[in-house]
């Protein structure tokens, strides 16, 4: 008994030291991976001379700018039509594809036939096939199609978000008791009504998993926008940020870093205050393959 406990004391001693290992090398990696924003931060607070002759340094009295970088890029970029737009495209798009996804994977999972299997099959082709195979084709069909504005590219991302959404509620869809919906459906409840009603709600930490994976993609997404608006009337933060950069690599280093800013906060506060669903709807998502 004696040397039970000794041993348990011992591997208790182990695992505390283990511990404090991997706090310290997350740490370190967490230090890593903020330290580019913190120098966006920094070099935005900055006159433009003093971000390329020391980018590294703190903002101090003579280099210290204040807000004015972000009002001249406000004012260079037309930021807040740019934010409007990219505010339907995203809140937009993550709507879409959460419905449409939600009820194709709870549709593949329930119904077992050659269909079903052939669109869960394509779903996961898409995910594999690189976009720039079909950028070309996809833009040229997007102009036949009328789709150049931000209510008609929300379907063109419907179309590229769908496979990892889909992938990821079936996983969760075959989780849950199918009694569950038969019990919907003796007490009189469409095949709607018990997707709406019971399933969708159960799904709901793949739902926030969804979106936020899916919501940083379009919010920061660069080149399908670009391909597929008509950038004479519709631009997105990603586009009007990109036009900071002038003829023969002139860059205004101070307008950019603070127009970067102002385009990470909304997808950061949106991530911090949902991130704590995403490890929960991973998870409840495999717990049946």
């Amino acid at each position: 008994m004696a040397n039970k406990n000794a041993d348990n004391q011992v591997s208790a001693v182990r695992r505390a030291k283990h511990g404090w290992i991997l706090t310290l090398v997350f740490s370190l990696l967490a230090v890593a991976w903020l330290y580019p924003i913190f120098l966006v931060v920094i070099n935005a607070l900055k006159k433009k001379a003093f971000i390329t002759r020391e980018p590294f340094a703190l903002p101090n009295g003579r280099s210290f700018f204040g807000i004015q970088n972000f009002i001249s890029g406000v004012e260079k970029t037309q930021f807040f039509s740019a934010i409007g737009n990219s505010v339907i495209i995203t809140v937009g798009s993550v709507a879409v594809i959460i419905v449409c996804t939600s009820m194709c994977a709870w549709y593949i999972t329930r119904v077992k036939n050659r269909l079903t299997s052939a669109i869960y099959t394509l779903c996961l082709f898409s995910m594999i096939v690189p976009f720039q195979m079909v950028m070309f084709s996809l833009s040229k069909l997007a102009n036949m199609m009328h789709l150049s504005n931000p209510i008609g590219i929300i379907l063109v991302y419907l179309g590229f978000g769908a496979g990892l959404a889909v992938f990821m509620f079936c996983g969760f869809v075959k989780s849950i008791p199918l009694e569950i919906e038969e019990a919907a459906m003796i007490d009189g409840c469409t095949p709607l009504q018990t997707f709406f009603r019971v399933v969708f709600p159960i799904m709901k930490p793949t739902t926030i998993t969804v979106a936020i994976l899916q919501a940083m993609w379009i919010w920061n997404d660069y080149l399908l926008p670009y391909l597929v608006l008509d950038l004479k009337r519709y631009k997105t933060v990603p586009i009007v940020i990109q036009y900071l950069k002038g003829g023969y690599g002139a860059v205004d280093w101070g307008t950019m870093m603070a127009m970067l800013v102002l385009a990470i906060i909304p997808i950061i506060i949106f991530y911090a205050a949902c991130q704590k669903y995403i490890i929960e709807g991973v998870v409840a998502g495999a717990v049946k393959g």
